[in-house]
């Protein structure tokens, strides 16, 4: 794929993935969780443009950096997420003011990463920030069914961010 493709690719997914999960989800632990991360992580990893040919050190230094920065997007997103069982049992997640400012912190970072990189001269293709967006939505989405099992009881209670707060009121449909 083509940067420019590669780029579309990833506002698409990111724009998609922000406003699905500012709304009341259900989680469920038995789905493909992981096959969206996969997927993108398999087509960054495939373009030739994912290290520099004239910095492989200072290339591969600012990718780790991104995987690292991406790891701990997903995290914090994840942990800053509010997840509750509804009386049926279902599980549920919202993600909150704080997940919104994890997401605006991972992306300073990202872009400061970015003028890091063009302030010494490395060439830095889109590959590498999708390879970041996968490892920040692999392990949001592991983490988050992670937190879920501890609701249905097939894995140790951890306690949810939020736990104890008021749930919005759902809105009857007419």
């Amino acid at each position: 794929m083509s940067g420019l493709v590669n780029a579309l690719v990833i506002v698409a997914v990111v724009a998609v993935v922000i406003v699905r999960q500012f709304r009341a989800r259900q989680i469920g632990t038995d789905r493909r969780w992981w096959l969206l991360p996969v997927i993108l992580g398999v087509v960054a990893l495939r373009e030739p443009g994912l290290l520099d040919a004239h910095h492989h050190t200072t290339s591969a230094i600012l990718l780790g950096a991104e995987l690292v920065i991406g790891l701990a997007t997903g995290a914090g997103w994840a942990w800053t997420t509010r997840v509750w069982a509804e009386s049926d049992g279902s599980v549920w997640s919202k993600s909150t003011r704080a997940s919104g400012g994890v997401w605006a912190v991972g992306i300073a970072l990202r872009v400061g990463l970015m003028a890091l990189g063009a302030a010494v001269g490395v060439h830095q293709d889109s590959s590498a920030l999708m390879l970041g967006l996968a490892a920040t939505l692999l392990v949001r989405s592991g983490v988050l069914t992670w937190r879920a099992q501890s609701f249905t009881g097939t894995a140790g209670s951890a306690p949810a961010y939020g736990f104890g707060m008021a749930r919005p009121a759902r809105k009857e449909r007419v």
